[in-house]
């Protein structure tokens, strides 16, 4: 259920805006999201485990807030980003 090292290390070379960037809101909402899915296949399996979907509200929560952030800051890069990452449909 976890985000394999490779997994991870793929997002961030996708997602990085320099060459040593692994905090950029670009890549922590990438990571974010791959988590968030990964945790809704999980609970479309296992509908009572009430322990992960609140971690799933916190993940998706904190990707709320940094997604807020890159809207406020620049909006061509958060416009950019939703559509690669394929949220607000």
């Amino acid at each position: 259920m976890a985000l394999t090292q490779e997994r991870k290390n793929a997002l961030i070379s996708e997602y990085k805006t320099h060459e040593s960037d692994t905090g950029s809101p670009e890549v922590q909402i990438a990571v974010l999201t791959e988590q968030i899915n990964t945790l809704n296949d999980h609970l479309r399996t296992h509908k009572k485990d009430h322990h992960s979907r609140r971690g799933l509200l916190k993940m998706v929560g904190k990707r709320r807030n940094l997604l807020t952030y890159l809207r406020n800051k620049d909006i061509t890069r958060y416009r950019e980003l939703i559509t690669r990452l394929g949220l607000r449909r």
